[in-house]
C-alpha cells in the first residue's frame, strides 16, 4: 500500500496524490535557476510584491497603517536588522511573527545539515566535503517556513550555548579534537541560518550574551571555549524592547544598538475605534451553544476606560495599560453575560452596564498604581468606569429627548437589575419604555430583541444617574435599583 510519501516508476516523489517535481540534488537546482539570494533580499522582495498587489505585508495590525507601517515596509525593503520600540501590548510580538510569513514557502538545503547549508554556498565542513566529493549529484532536502522562524525571549539566565552553541562533550569522546570544528553543538541562532531570528524583550538579554551576538550580525564569526568558529550566516534579526528600557537605562549595549539598521515604534490605538476594532479582533470565548453578543455601546465603554487609564495620574504610566487589558475586558464582559444567560435560561447571551462589576474586578491587578494610591485603586477603577460610561452615553444621546422616560421615574416607577435578572425580566418592570425606537437607533442597535433592548434600557438608565438625573441605589452586590 502506497503511503502519503511514496516512490514512483520514474523516481519522482508522490506527496499525498500529487508528484513533487522540487528539486532532489545540486544539479537539479542549478538546472531549475534557482535563485542566489540572501534571507534579507527573499524577505524584501516577498514584501515588495504583497505591497505591489495592495496586501498588507503583516495582516492582523490595527491603527498602524499611517503610522508605524510606513517605517516597517521602508526597513524591511532597505534589508535591515531592525528593532521595535513600545510599551507592553502594542502588537510587538504580531509584528515578529507576522515577520516570517514573508519567507519562502520552503528552501532548499543540503541534505542533514544542521544549520541549513546554501546548497551553492556550504560553510560547515560536512556541508563542503559533501559537496566537494559528490559535486551536482549531492542531495538536497527542502526546509519549511516555520522551521525558520524562531523566536526567543530574552532572560538573565540564557547562556552563549543556548544561541551560539557549545563543546559537544559526547563528540569530543568520540575521539574529536576540541578545535574540530566537528565538536560544536550548535544553538539556537546558527540552527536557523538563512531565516528569522526574533529576540522578546532584548534589554533583559545580559551584557555579555548581547556582545556575543555582535559578531553573529556583523563580523560573522563566533568563538566558542576559545576556539573562533567562521560562520557566515544569514539572518534577518528582529528585537523588541520598552522605550525606558533602551533609552534611560540604556541596557543594550551601544554597539549593539550600532548594529541594527533601522528603528520602529509602536503605540497604543489612537482612536477609539481603533481600540474598539483590537478588542473585537483579539478577544477570544469558548463555544456555549449561545449567541453571544457585545452591544457596540458596551464595546466603546470598556474602549473609553482603557484610554481614561492611560492618561489617569493614579495609574503609573511608565508601565503602561496593554491591549491585553481592554481585551481582557471584553472577553470577561461577554462571560459576565453568558454566565448570566446560562443560569437564567436565556437563548441569546447580551452584555449590560451591570456586567461591568465583573470587569472591574478582573481587571484589578493588571493596571499598575503609583504607591500613594495604595488602597484605592478599587475606587479608582470605578470612579474611571463611571466616567467612560458617562462620556459614551452623552456622545450617543446628544440631542436625544429622554424626559419622558425621566418623568416615568418621577411618577413613581422604579427598577432593579442584576447580573443575573434575564432581560425580559428588567423589561417587564415598565409597561413601556417611552422612546425605546429612537435610544436604540441613537446606540447603533439595529435589532428590538428583548435582550438588546434591555441593555440598552439599563445603559439609559445608569447614564441618567451619572448625569444626575435619576437616583440609583446599591442593595446588593452587582445589584441596583433605579429611581426618581
Amino acid at each position: 500500500m502506497e503511503g502519503p510519501h511514496s516512490a514512483t516508476p520514474s523516481g519522482g516523489l508522490m506527496i499525498g496524490r500529487e508528484m513533487d517535481t522540487r528539486p532532489r540534488t545540486l544539479g537539479e537546482l542549478r538546472a531549475a535557476c534557482y535563485p542566489d539570494r540572501s534571507v534579507k533580499q527573499e524577505v524584501a522582495e516577498n514584501a515588495a510584491a504583497k505591497l505591489a498587489r495592495g496586501e498588507p505585508i503583516i495582516p492582523g495590525l490595527v491603527g498602524f497603517a499611517d503610522t508605524v507601517m510606513p517605517a516597517l515596509e521602508t526597513a524591511i525593503l532597505a534589508g535591515h536588522d531592525l528593532i521595535l520600540l513600545g510599551e507592553r501590548g502594542q502588537a510587538k510580538s504580531r509584528i515578529l511573527r507576522g515577520l516570517g510569513g514573508l519567507l519562502d514557502d520552503e528552501i532548499p538545503v543540503v541534505l542533514g545539515s544542521e544549520v541549513s547549508d546554501h546548497p551553492y554556498h556550504p560553510f560547515t565542513r560536512q556541508a563542503r566535503e559533501r559537496v566537494a566529493e559528490q559535486g551536482d549529484a549531492t542531495p538536497i532536502e527542502w526546509v519549511a517556513r516555520a522551521d525558520r522562524f524562531a523566536e526567543k525571549l530574552a532572560t538573565p539566565d540564557i547562556a552563549v550555548a543556548d544561541l551560539i552553541g557549545d563543546i559537544d562533550p559526547v563528540k569530543v569522546a568520540e575521539g574529536r579534537y576540541l578545535g574540530d570544528e566537528g565538536t560544536i553543538h550548535f544553538g539556537l541562532i546558527p540552527r536557523h541560518n538563512r531565516g528569522i531570528i526574533a529576540i522578546n524583550e532584548l534589554p533583559d538579554l545580559a551584557e555579555r550574551i548581547q556582545v556575543a551576538l555582535l559578531n553573529v550580525m556583523e563580523e560573522r564569526d563566533v568563538q566558542v571555549r576559545g576556539y573562533s568558529l567562521r560562520l557566515p550566516l544569514d539572518l534577518l534579526v528582529v528585537a523588541t524592547a520598552n522605550p525606558e528600557d533602551y533609552t534611560n537605562r540604556g541596557r543594550i549595549i551601544t554597539p549593539l544598538k550600532d548594529r541594527f539598521g533601522s528603528e520602529v515604534r509602536t503605540h497604543y490605538p489612537v482612536t477609539l475605534d481603533d481600540e474598539v476594532a483590537v478588542m473585537r479582533q483579539e478577544a477570544r470565548m469558548p463555544d456555549f451553544g449561545i449567541d453571544v453578543e457585545i452591544p457596540p455601546f458596551m464595546s466603546e465603554v470598556l474602549a473609553a476606560f482603557t484610554r481614561a487609564l492611560r492618561v489617569a495620574g493614579e495609574v503609573n504610566q511608565r508601565s503602561g495599560v496593554s491591549v491585553r487589558f481592554s481585551t481582557g475586558n471584553h472577553e470577561t464582559l461577554a462571560a459576565s453575560a453568558v454566565r448570566r444567560a446560562l443560569a437564567r435560561g436565556e437563548e441569546r447571551a447580551v452584555a449590560r452596564p451591570v456586567d461591568l462589576a465583573q470587569v472591574l474586578g478582573a481587571g484589578m491587578g493588571k493596571v499598575e498604581f503609583e504607591t500613594y494610591e495604595e488602597g484605592r485603586e478599587a475606587a479608582v477603577l470605578e470612579r474611571l468606569a463611571r466616567r467612560a460610561l458617562l462620556d459614551v452615553f452623552r456622545r450617543r444621546t446628544t440631542g436625544l429627548d429622554m424626559t419622558a422616560l425621566i418623568a416615568l421615574f418621577e411618577e413613581g416607577a422604579v427598577v432593579e437589575t442584576s447580573d443575573l435578572t434575564p432581560g425580559a425580566d428588567l423589561l417587564a418592570q415598565l409597561d413601556e419604555v417611552p422612546g425605546l425606537a429612537r435610544l436604540l437607533r441613537a446606540l447603533d442597535v439595529s435589532e428590538e430583541s428583548p435582550a438588546l433592548a434591555a441593555a440598552a434600557l439599563e445603559f439609559a438608565l445608569e447614564g441618567l444617574h451619572l448625569s444626575r438625573k435619576l437616583d440609583r441605589t446599591d442593595i446588593g452586590t452587582a445589584t441596583f435599583r433605579y429611581g426618581a
